[in-house]
């Protein structure tokens, strides 16, 4: 079960988050996009769970 949702995480920052294909260069740029792209993933999650809450 874990696995399955960690696999998911990934598949979604490649395929709705654009982590297929870096848009920047250099490792300090590509791990700027992957925290950010991690970040917007985590707020979607929130924004989920506060509207079934209500």
């Amino acid at each position: 079960m874990r696995k399955e949702k960690v696999e998911r995480s990934f598949a979604d920052s490649k395929e709705l988050h654009g982590l297929r294909y870096c848009r920047l260069r250099g490792k300090e740029n590509v791990r700027e996009q992957a925290l950010l792209t991690a970040a917007c993933q985590n707020m979607k999650k929130i924004a989920l769970h506060l509207s079934r809450v209500r």
